[in-house]
């Protein structure tokens, strides 16, 4: 029994000195606001924590997850974030794990819920100033902002509107729906005349209309689909389906699939890769400009000495990038390597964002000071204010070969805007479901514009117009706070904050998601540069629809910025030439070629006619060997060297011996 009682007392000692030992050592460092602690001291993702799948050795990541850090007006999501309960069965996964959609009424597209209950709406009923959710989700605030269209007082309202007794003019559609939606109550009133009100105007269908038991429904023939409750548009197949990377032609109800010059098509995937040198990844961040190979495989630092997460642009046929330190108002130029770093333009007020011309060798950038949209020369010699007026602009991008400029706005009415590279034919493209854009990018190829928004966590697209509209990226864990957009083959490229992450994903769906790029401290702006990207063509000088086959100078000194089309010296012989004109017109007026062949036209035909004269004149007097002479009246002559001879019909050709005789012998 002594043995036993010695043995234990050994065990007990042993067990005690090793608990003293740990305590006495300190627990490997977790990183207080990215990091979660397990209970056996061990480190792991904090977006880990409370995800429903045990990361801790000892299951305490999984533990205690009863968010009670959640307000009363907020959704706990199993990811422990907390999101407004507006955001609940909205179709869209907020939380990024799906919880926040999991308890939700199964609404079959194009249709979506009303919040926890079971109804299901039209999507084109979101933010269209009217509430047919009975808790009013579908026009709050943090889903619309503040830009959902609002009735408008007119003399004289649309063929698809109804006039309110006090002018105001609402949808058609609304009227009789036994909802007042004018502010009198007018669109209720006699509504017993009204008992079928596609025989007024067609109810102001574009198509088909058909009356309902309450109001009435247009609809669209099957190659199209219904906006703005009442209007038909083409379908455009190619954007439908999303089944090719670059050029689409829809033929006979099939589709066939191509790539631009400078791309090659994999014959497995039928995606469109570029030739040439591997695409290079830019980004800024607080460590300074970085730059990584696509996928990710190599990683350098191009200038340190140009520190923090401002936006950047590239320059790709000189292998030049520009960039801006955020909240600062001095714009870098730096080559690729990461040398050579000058200041090229200190402007008013900060930069937010920046886009290179590369066809007319020109910078936009915006300011949210300022609230403009502003361009300067590469170079650095001029720079002017292009549009004013604008409330907090965030994102530019610029499209040269079509002579398109685009930027956004994230003030108190976000929107993203359209103008002419000279800042005129200004257009509105996206106003609704909208809420802080914070990033554009172009593709090119397929002429779509793509946009990044922190407050809807998505990345979206429509096409040059405004329509097509598609969200292609949804809140999938790494959009929480994402600031730069790029797009580029396949693919759309961001940069985002509380990950710390660069990431990309498929640009049609948002499927095979990729982090390229951890553990970057304050990512910024991305871009990518590639040759592809900024393909040589000819200079709309400004203006879409114009063409400037010669050189196309820009000054940004007048009034309105002037796009001039300078044609090459017309030299009239060797020993003289005249000045180079310049003024603004459209090239293909004079460079033609059926111009050109009307010129010669004109030219043959006068050359023919001299000649025939020419011919008529010769056989007329080549009997007498006729002297040509110049056709003058002698008798108004005051020459003494002239004579007048005898009278000669009009027929009659001046002869050696019809001439009076001269007396020449001093001549």
């Amino acid at each position: 029994m002594g043995h036993l009682g010695g043995l234990f007392l050994l065990v007990v000692s042993v067990s005690w000195h090793y608990i003293l030992g740990s305590a006495g050592h300190s627990l490997p460092a977790c990183h207080e606001q990215l990091e979660f602690r397990c209970s056996d001291g061990s480190c792991i993702s904090g977006l880990k924590l409370c995800d429903s799948h045990t990361d801790c050795k000892d299951g305490s990541d999984e533990q205690h997850c009863s968010h009670a850090r959640c307000k009363k007006d907020e959704f706990a999501c199993r990811s422990r974030r907390c999101i407004s309960k507006r955001f609940l069965c909205n179709g869209v996964d907020d939380c990024g794990d799906g919880s926040d959609e999991d308890s939700c009424q199964n609404c079959p597209p194009p249709f979506f819920s009303c919040g926890l209950s079971d109804i299901c709406l039209p999507r084109h009923k979101l933010c269209d100033g009217r509430t047919d959710c009975k808790d009013g989700w579908d026009e709050s605030q943090e889903l619309c902002g503040l830009t959902q269209p609002r009735p408008q007082t007119s003399p004289k309202c649309a063929a698809s509107e109804f006039q309110c007794g006090n002018g105001q003019c609402i949808s058609q559609a609304w009227r009789c729906d036994h909802s007042p939606d004018c502010s009198d109550g007018s669109d209720e009133d006699d509504c017993r005349l009204y008992q079928n009100l596609c025989q007024v105007n067609n109810g102001g269908c574009s198509h088909e209309c058909v009356d309902q038991p309450m109001g009435f429904l247009c609809l669209c023939p099957d190659n199209m689909r219904l906006v703005m409750d009442s209007q038909c548009e083409d379908v455009d197949m190619c954007l439908e389906t999303d089944v090719c990377d670059q050029l689409c032609v829809h033929m006979n109800g099939s589709l066939t699939c191509d790539c631009l010059e400078g791309y090659t098509m994999n014959p497995t995937t039928r995606e469109c890769k570029a030739k040439g040198d591997e695409a290079q990844l830019v980004f800024t961040s607080s460590k300074g400009m970085q730059r990584s190979s696509i996928p990710g495989t190599e990683h350098r630092e191009l200038a340190p000495h140009l520190p923090g997460p401002g936006p950047v642009a590239a320059l790709i046929s000189n292998s030049t990038l520009y960039w801006a330190q955020k909240g600062r108002g001095s714009i870098y130029r730096v080559s690729m390597d990461g040398k050579d770093a000058m200041l090229v333009l200190k402007v008013k007020g900060s930069v937010s964002a920046l886009a290179v011309d590369w066809i007319h060798q020109l910078l936009y950038w915006t300011s949210m000071e300022s609230g403009s949209v502003n361009v300067g020369l590469l170079d650095g010699s001029a720079q002017r204010q292009l549009i004013t007026g604008l409330d907090k602009p965030s994102a530019v991008a610029v499209d040269p070969l079509q002579g398109l400029l685009f930027w956004a706005q994230c003030g108190s009415f976000p929107k993203i805007e359209r103008a002419s590279l000279d800042g005129r034919d200004r257009i509105t493209l996206v106003t609704s479901l909208i809420r802080h854009p914070v990033a554009l990018s172009l593709d090119v190829p397929r002429q779509l514009l793509y946009w990044v928004d922190q407050g809807m966590r998505s990345i979206s697209r429509v096409n040059l117009e405004g329509r097509e509209r598609k969200t292609v990226v949804e809140s999938n864990g790494y959009l929480d706070r994402p600031l730069g957009l790029a797009v580029f083959e396949g693919f759309v490229y961001w940069s985002e904050e509380v990950t710390r992450s660069i990431c990309r994903a498929n640009k049609h769906n948002g499927r095979q998601l990729q982090v390229l790029l951890t553990n970057i401290t304050s990512p910024g702006s991305v871009v990518i540069s590639q040759p592809v990207l900024q393909p040589n063509g000819p200079s709309v000088c400004g203006r879409p629809g114009t063409m400037c086959q010669h050189k196309c100078v820009v000054n940004l000194l007048s009034d309105i910025p002037e796009f001039s089309c300078i044609f090459p010296e017309t030299r009239q012989n060797k020993s003289q030439s005249f000045p180079a004109i310049s003024r603004t017109v459209p090239a293909t007026t004079l460079s033609d070629p059926t111009f050109t062949g009307i010129l010669s036209l004109i030219v043959f035909l006068t050359l023919l006619l001299v000649g025939m004269a020419v011919w008529w004149w010769r056989e007329e007097c080549s009997p007498s060997k006729s002297l040509i002479v110049q056709s003058f009246y002698l008798k108004e002559s005051q020459d003494p060297l002239i004579t007048r001879g005898p009278p000669m019909g009009p027929n009659s050709c001046l002869t050696k011996e019809t001439l009076p005789k001269l007396d020449l012998d001093n001549e």
